[in-house]
Formats: C-alpha cells, structure tokens, sequence
C-alpha cells in the first residue's frame, strides 16, 4: 500500500510522545506524525504565558540550521545573549549553530514550529526524538 500523497491535520491532532517537563510546552510530534524524512520538524503548545518551548541549548553536536515560526500567540527568543519579541507571524532564523537559543511563550495558548536541519546532509532523527520515538 502506497503513502497518501497528501496528510492534513490540526496541530491538536498531532500527538505528544512525552508529558511537557514542569513548566514546559507541550511538544508536538510533527515529523513523525508524517512519516517526514527529509528534515526535523516539531510544533510545540504553551499552556502559559512562561512556558519553555526550547531551553538554552546550541546545535553543535548537529550542526544544524534552526527557523522557527510563531503560528499563534506571542513569543520570546533569546539567540547569542540578545532577546527578541516575536509576536504571531513572527520566523527566528538561527543559522549558526554554536549561537545558544532559548524560546519561551509571552502568552497562553501560543504555538510555535520548530524547523530544523544540516546544511547539505540527508536528515538524521535527533537523539532527544528517538528517545520519545523509537523507531524514528
């Protein structure tokens, strides 16, 4: 049996490997809910304003490019110290990956994708993702 050539869901149709760390969004499992291959993709919810969507973290150990886009609500980045208000509609693009970046939401309800990949390679599940998804 073949893949449909076309999948839609809501994001609230999306499902959540794991329970959110306390204080933390809610993440959604965009790549895998797709079969995606070819780049890492999640959505995260934020029940509260304060909400962690990303701690502080680099992509050294990936090398990879992040954007990240506000679906809904309002959100706050900080990438290499500095920090950024990022209302609905708002993309953060990190190309660097020694840049820390951190994400949190400014407002209940906001909802933020999170797109990610390595310049020039064939994807790789994530190891925090095939902690949650096993089989990638």
């Amino acid at each position: 049996m073949s893949e449909p050539r076309v999948r839609i869901a809501h994001v609230s149709e999306i499902a959540t490997p794991a329970p959110p760390e306390p204080g933390g969004a809610s993440w959604r499992a965009v790549r895998h809910a797709f079969g995606i291959r070819s780049f890492g993709v999640s959505a995260y919810v934020a029940e509260a304003a304060g909400d962690v969507f990303t701690s502080e973290h680099d992509e050294l150990d990936t090398n990879h490019e992040e954007l990240f886009f506000v679906a809904s609500g309002h959100a706050s980045f900080t990438v290499g110290g500095e920090t950024f208000d990022a209302p609905t509609g708002t993309f953060v693009y990190v190309r660097d990956p020694a840049l820390a970046r951190a994400a949190t939401a400014a407002e209940p309800g906001t909802t933020l994708l999170a797109i990610g990949g390595e310049p020039g390679e064939a994807y790789e599940v994530s190891t925090w993702e095939r902690k949650y998804l096993p089989r990638g």
